[in-house]
């Protein structure tokens, strides 16, 4: 059995350190007690966490953010399921033309795509409202639903569902029984990291966001705008800690490897 030697080990915890650097940095500074973006040396304060109790748009566009992201989740993945099942199994002409576009939004800037979603919603009068922007939202993360459902089916054996057939099973029963089980792990991890993107979409989104259906990171954004207080690191700290804590809670319940790896 091979072991990582010492060269590799001080490369991979140099790595793990430089990508958590932002995030220790941004949660220290959350708890200095001065009125400006500054690391604390001398005192140690909650000031901006309390502040954030005070600042109700936050938390109004941080519930906004859940909702849109689990119905942007939920929604790219109905698609997803039966999009890959089609790719996965069968051959057609323009089948990779199809691919291709499926996961175009992945190569194109959020930027082009918020200015086309705006000019496309102003043509069509839907301009600001809720739908528009879901509908942003599931185009924008569907790839990634997309490309986790179809490397699980990918890798199963498609002679098992023949087999299931010729032992008298149903369309249905093949998917529900045989299919479903094998799509499970690509399923939750597709609908895990669509939910992130969403939750995490700015850049797109500030081009069809309204103050009546602003996001949490559209949100902080405008805010840095406006001043430079400490108050933004303090919420993106929250999200941060709730983030770690989501994913201990589905770790323990399920396990991450099943999810993104596909183990078990």
């Amino acid at each position: 059995m091979s072991r990582n030697g010492a060269f590799a080990i001080a490369f991979h915890t140099l790595f793990v350190a430089f990508m958590l650097a932002p995030l220790v940095v941004v949660m220290w500074m959350s708890l200095t007690p001065a009125n400006l973006l500054s690391l604390p040396t001398s005192a140690l304060s909650l000031r901006w966490f309390r502040a954030i109790l005070d600042h109700s748009q936050f938390i109004d566009a941080f519930w906004f953010s859940i909702l849109l992201g689990f119905l942007s989740a939920t929604l790219a993945m109905l698609l997803a399921v039966p999009a890959a099942l089609a790719l996965a199994r069968h051959r057609f002409p323009g089948r990779e033309g199809l691919v291709a576009l499926f996961l175009s939004p992945l190569i194109i800037p959020h930027v082009v795509l918020g200015v086309a979603f705006l000019r496309f919603f102003t043509q069509i009068g839907t301009t600001g409202t809720f739908a528009g922007l879901l509908g942003a939202h599931v185009l924008v993360i569907f790839p990634y639903g997309l490309r986790l459902v179809l490397a699980a089916l990918t890798t199963s054996d498609p002679a098992i569902e023949r087999a299931a057939i010729s032992l008298g099973a149903s369309r249905w029963t093949v998917f529900r029984r045989v299919l479903l089980p094998l799509m499970i792990p690509g399923v939750a991890g597709g609908w895990v990291i669509s939910f992130i993107q969403s939750f995490d979409e700015v850049t797109m989104t500030v081009f069809v966001a309204t103050p009546s259906s602003m996001t949490l990171p559209v949100r902080m954004y405008h805010y840095i705008e406006e001043s430079i207080d400490p108050l933004v690191a303090s919420v993106s700290t929250v999200v941060i800690l709730l983030t770690f804590l989501l994913m201990a809670v589905v770790d323990r319940i399920y396990g991450l490897d099943r999810i993104l790896v596909g183990k078990g």
